[in-house]
């Protein structure tokens, strides 16, 4: 499956779409020298790795705000991107402590997370809120790597409607305060968020089946995606449905060697399906 690139250069003689979308979170667990450090090695992995060079994979790296302009320039020279792990509704204004989007796409961000299951636990964040931060995404050229997934292990078809119905209000609302673009969706199932294992790969594959044939069913959305995490790690991807567009990695891709591990398996399973069309 081919997804579409992340900015207007994919018209004819631009570059080719990713096939695959492979992004990290570092929350809040490094502080900004390690957060650098972790950035230079990422980006040694990115600039000799022909799936990332090539545009198959996307690779993107979200830390710690402060480390953001940094990342920006090491992750950028080698083909890779960064962002922002929140931000906020308003692009300025007298809103201490806040950080807009404005002000993540200045300092080289191209994307912002929105939605996280800790954003909505700690900070009380539901889907009115992260629909004016999702517009803020939009408004301001970054993609949003929206998060969704339900809180407790049930069916599939449950899994379906709660995080279809979390899409569909959080877009909605965003696309009333302006035009819509990209959006990387991650289901993130809560009860799996931490946990040792993921969820079986057979349940996040049908899960993310039912909720791209749905995503892309909304107005400007033909060319978003879904992606997993969840305690994604080394050797889940081989294990995926082709729907599941990429992962959407936490601290079991916080060692570059297992990041590295995650894009070579992301780059064999691309050529495999190749071989195999």
């Amino acid at each position: 499956m081919s997804l579409p690139a992340n900015d207007s250069s994919t018209s004819a003689g631009g570059p080719a779409p990713a096939k695959a979308i492979i992004g990290v979170s570092l929350k809040m667990y490094f502080g900004y020298q390690r957060s650098v450090d972790y950035c230079r090695d990422v980006a040694a992995i990115a600039s000799a790795h022909p799936a990332v060079q090539s545009g198959d994979i996307e690779l993107f790296v979200l830390p710690t705000l402060p480390v953001l302009p940094e990342a920006a320039r090491i992750l950028g020279a080698a083909g890779a991107a960064t962002g922002a792990q929140d931000i906020f509704w308003e692009d300025e204004g007298a809103f201490t402590g806040e950080v807009g989007g404005k002000t993540v796409a200045e300092l080289g961000g191209r994307f912002a997370e929105v939605g996280h299951a800790e954003r909505r636990r700690f900070f009380g964040e539901e889907d009115t809120v992260i629909g004016l931060k999702t517009a803020a995404a939009y408004r301001n050229g970054l993609t949003p790597v929206l998060c969704v997934g339900e809180l407790q292990q049930g069916s599939v078809e449950e899994a379906v409607a709660r995080c279809s119905a979390e899409i569909n209000a959080i877009i909605t609302r965003a696309q009333s305060l302006g035009p819509a673009g990209r959006t990387i969706v991650a289901y993130e199932p809560q009860w799996a968020i931490g946990a040792q294992e993921p969820a079986t790969p057979e349940y996040i594959s049908t899960v993310i089946s039912g909720l791209d044939a749905h995503l892309r069913t909304l107005p400007g959305q033909e060319d978003s995606c879904v992606i997993y995490g969840g305690s994604a790690g080394p050797g889940l991807i081989t294990k995926l449905d082709s729907a599941v567009a990429g992962l959407f990695l936490g601290r079991f891709a916080h060692d570059p060697k297992a990041l590295k591990t995650i894009l070579d398996e992301t780059a064999a399973r691309l050529t495999s399906a190749e071989v195999t069309a």
